[in-house]
């Protein structure tokens, strides 16, 4: 049985009369845990209030499908007012560390107390608060962690493919001009006719052009890419189908190409086809530096876009580009774009900078568009309306997902409160959105949703110093 002794062990209990520590102990029912039992999970319906007289209670809580301990509550201690009071799911698992020796009071009782007992009141809501604001901070950092993983992996998945290509076009252009270097050797040895070089070097070169500026129709190329494998497998040239394509890369034509090859059609060493190689040879190099040029300015892009979204290189508040923040959050989560969302942009080009803290804001789209990627399970029209009001500017972000239901609309900015499966969201993205916009740039942040369309309505001052 409960002694009040062992009440007067915590501050909680020790402004209560000796009636009312007696009245706390004939209603306390007493229960023991083993080490590794489960005292209640996450997600669970709250119990009544816990009073810890001996052992130690871990605390845990599943975020990104990985249960993490946030804490514990070491004897004497005493927790579960805060689902008492919110009447709320419990957001945690407790979980026994070693044996526990455990008192409950039911809720109503505790009630009783909270209502009745003004320094016992004062005291419980002096924890909640305490206790709130560390599993907050807690899982705000989570929040961020998650957020930048989500980011990095997107940055890791879209850079794998212009790096790759990097290195394999650096790695084919080796051997191929190596290649290059003996076919021109050999020619030079058999042929001085300059004009005849000359003619070569100009289709050469009006293939570089043609490669370069990326002039290429693929209907077209695949009709020309069909009529040159033709010709090559009539003229003789082992494996055409391998020259066929770099040559209608660089937009080759017969007409022009004949008159180049007559001189060796009867000609029956190496010197028959050499031209043709070269010319192909040359295209395929020219394709391998211009892929390589593609993928440096590719990851050059998503660094700048990185680099412009964290906004490493400026200080906290500055001149932000609204559109340059979304632009460069829709380039780092384009790898769940491409499964079937497409984007539908409405920006007003006229909207002015604002004075703001950049890589918040930026936290912002990532919540919002990432959510509603989420909502429409990587499938629909995502779209983003900006548009100017005066001394502020609004920014719509809008889905086409199943909608939010309307018993819990009014509770999704809510601090830990979370629609979706346990694990699967820690309740505090929303919070995170709402407190940046509300209380760091003195905006506000609306919801209107049904089925099909949910709208995110953000408006922000111009200036935040002048607000």
């Amino acid at each position: 049985m409960l002694c009040s002794q062992e009440l007067l062990k915590l501050e909680l209990f020790q402004k209560l009369s000796e009636d009312r520590l007696e009245w706390i102990c004939d209603r306390a029912t007493y229960f023991e845990l083993e080490k590794g039992q489960t005292l209640v999970k996450e997600g669970d319906t709250h119990r009544g209030f816990l009073i810890l007289t001996s052992g130690t209670i871990g605390i845990t809580r599943f975020s990104e499908g990985v249960e993490m301990p946030i804490g514990q509550h070491d004897a004497p201690s005493f927790f579960g007012e805060i689902q008492i009071m919110t009447d709320d799911l419990v957001p945690v698992t407790l979980r026994a560390m070693n044996n526990c020796q455990i008192h409950e009071i039911s809720s109503a009782d505790f009630l009783e107390l909270v209502h009745q007992c003004r320094d016992f009141e004062r005291t419980v809501f002096r924890t909640i608060q305490k206790r709130v604001k560390g599993l907050q901070s807690f899982i705000q950092n989570r929040e961020k962690m998650a957020a930048l993983g989500t980011l990095a992996a997107g940055l890791a998945h879209e850079l794998n493919n212009p790096a790759a290509a990097v290195v394999r076009s650096l790695k084919d252009i080796i051997p191929a001009m190596l290649e290059l270097q003996s076919m021109n050797l050999v020619y030079g040895q058999r042929n001085g006719d300059e004009e005849h070089t000359a003619q070569w070097i100009k289709l050469r070169d009006d293939g570089y052009d043609f490669i370069a500026q990326n002039h290429a129709d693929p209907l077209g190329m695949m009709d020309r890419e069909d009529e040159l494998l033709a010709w090559l497998e009539d003229y003789g040239v082992a494996e055409a189908w391998k020259l066929a394509e770099p040559l209608a890369a660089g937009n080759i034509k017969l007409e022009l190409l004949e008159p180049l090859v007559a001189p060796w059609r009867e000609d029956t060493t190496e010197l028959k086809d050499m031209g043709i190689r070269w010319l192909a040879l040359s295209f395929e190099v020219m394709t391998m530096i211009q892929s390589g040029l593609r993928g440096a300015e590719r990851v050059s892009d998503l660094v700048q876009s990185m680099r412009s979204y964290s906004h490493l290189d400026r200080g906290a508040k500055q001149q932000v580009d609204v559109h340059q923040g979304i632009e460069d959050t829709i380039k780092l989560l384009s790898h769940k774009l491409k499964q079937g969302v497409k984007v539908k942009r409405t920006y007003d080009r006229n909207l002015p900078k604002i004075l703001a803290f950049g890589s918040e804001l930026n936290q912002v789209w990532t919540n919002l568009i990432d959510n509603s990627i989420q909502a429409m399970s990587e499938k629909g029209e995502l779209e983003i309306i900006t548009e100017g009001k005066g001394d502020r500017i609004a920014i719509k972000v809008i889905d086409a997902g199943a909608g939010i239901p309307a018993e819990v609309k009014s509770r999704i900015f809510e601090p830990f409160f979370t629609t979706k499966s346990v694990g699967e969201g820690t309740g505090l993205g929303l919070d995170n959105v709402r407190r940046i916009v509300e209380n760091r740039h003195r905006g506000s942040i609306t919801v209107d949703s049904e089925p099909g369309r949910t709208c995110f309505d953000i408006c922000l001052p111009v200036n935040i110093c002048d607000v």
